[in-house]
C-alpha cells in the first residue's frame, strides 16, 4: 500500500501541534515557521521563523473567534509572548508541515 506509506511520512498540522505540546510539557523547545497574517487588515508580513520556542497554556478566560485554532507560544530567544494560527504553520523542527 504505497498510499499508506506516503501518509505515514507526512507531517500534518495536527501531528505537529501534538508534538509541540508534548515537547513543551517536557520542558523542551523546538523551532517552527508560519506565515504571518493580520486578519483585521487582511495583510501578511511574510514568513515568521522562530528558532527556539515552547507552547504556553491556552487561557480559559479568553474567548475569541476561532480560538481553537490559535496556539500561544513563547519565543525563548526574545522572551516575547506570541501566538500563531494552526493553518499558517509551515515547518516544525525542520520538517515541512502539510495542511490536511
Amino acid at each position: 500500500m504505497a498510499s499508506d506509506i506516503g501518509t505515514m511520512s507526512q507531517l500534518t498540522v495536527w501531528k505537529a501541534i501534538e508534538e509541540m505540546r508534548e515537547l513543551s510539557a517536557e520542558g523542551l523547545s523546538f523551532s517552527f515557521s508560519f506565515m504571518s497574517y493580520d486578519r483585521t487588515k487582511q495583510t501578511t508580513h511574510g514568513i515568521v521563523e522562530v528558532r527556539n520556542a515552547r507552547l504556553r497554556n491556552k487561557s480559559k478566560l479568553v474567548n475569541f473567534e476561532n480560538s481553537e485554532l490559535i496556539e500561544p507560544y513563547i519565543d525563548l530567544d526574545t522572551n516575547e509572548l506570541r501566538r500563531f494560527s494552526h493553518p499558517t504553520l509551515m515547518t516544525f523542527n525542520g520538517r515541512t508541515v502539510e495542511l490536511l
